[in-house]
């Protein structure tokens, strides 16, 4: 099912030129195409979902949709439908005039009969074996007061700083994204793709200090520039740290159904100690697919 699955995402990479509507050169029977997903949140205004089948090789469009209520029900060219291996979700821009699928693609699974088990695992990443741990500290700055401002995913106790977080490599069309949740605001503490790096805004974040940007790994100081309502510095203590996963391009400046880390920052955390994360929210997001 695996390489089955590998071989749709390349598909829809490399015969993006071939997609066909349901009824080019083939008969205008259609017939149905039942989603029923669990775990998909709305997109907003500038992005749809949509759906495709794998026929021969080559992604077929099965139509678009806002709503994430499910069952929702599409009709589908019937032989196109019959000969399909795949079904794949992505994520498209609500204005899209490239026919073909984009990078971002949330679901996939290969039918067995007219059902097609679908899930996030093997077209974005597999997080079940994902661990993270963080420090607190303020790094950017010369103030030894205010270390419980900010928030770093790295572990120190070996005494030498590594790579907090063990993640999988994502797949095209994705980022990482660190968030501290603040009295229900989130707070993103920047997008990634290498836990062993430094996020994509060391060089360039509102919030850090004025002193350096901080080490080589993902993280934030809250230390200026506060968002509406917040207060920096600030005391992370009893915030939420996640880790999500997000698309790229980005639909919402909040946290994406995908967060497969998480934590609540302990009330007694000591500051410059590591703290491990636990299991986010919601690490996977599946459903089925059936054809009638």
């Amino acid at each position: 099912m695996m390489k089955k699955m590998i071989l749709a995402v390349l598909a829809l990479g490399m015969f993006a030129s071939s997609c066909s509507s349901d009824d080019d050169n083939k008969s205008s029977v259609n017939s149905n195409l039942t989603l029923n997903l669990d775990g998909l949140e709305a997109l907003g205004s500038d992005f749809v979902y949509e759906g495709w089948i794998i026929v021969e090789g080559s992604p077929v469009s099965t139509g678009t949709f806002s709503s994430v209520d499910f069952p929702q029900t599409f009709s589908v060219n019937s032989e196109q439908l019959d000969m399909a291996t795949t079904f794949v979700l992505s994520i498209e821009p609500a204005v899209d005039s490239d026919p073909s699928p984009a990078a971002t693609k949330i679901l996939a699974g290969d039918f067995s009969g007219a059902l097609a088990s679908v899930d996030s695992n093997g077209i974005v990443a597999n997080f079940s074996a994902s661990t993270g741990s963080y420090i607190l500290a303020t790094p950017t700055d010369t103030d030894d007061t205010n270390e419980d401002s900010g928030v770093w995913f790295l572990d120190n106790s070996s005494g030498s700083a590594v790579a907090g977080l063990d993640l999988p490599t994502l797949t095209d069309g994705w980022k990482y994204e660190g968030w501290a949740v603040l009295d229900g605001t989130p707070i993103s503490t920047g997008t990634f793709t290498d836990p062993a790096l430094a996020d994509n805004n060391a060089t360039t974040s509102i919030f850090k200090g004025d002193a350096g940007n901080g080490p080589s790994f993902p993280g934030e100081d809250f230390l200026q520039n506060a968002p509406t309502g917040i207060t920096f510095p600030t005391d992370l203590r009893g915030a939420t740290i996640v880790i999500s996963v997000e698309p790229s391009p980005d639909n919402s400046p909040t946290p994406f159904t995908l967060k497969p880390l998480a934590h609540v920052v302990p009330s007694d955390a000591a500051v410059h100690t590591t703290i491990s994360m636990g299991v986010g929210p919601t690490a996977v997001v599946s459903g089925s697919v059936t054809r009638n």
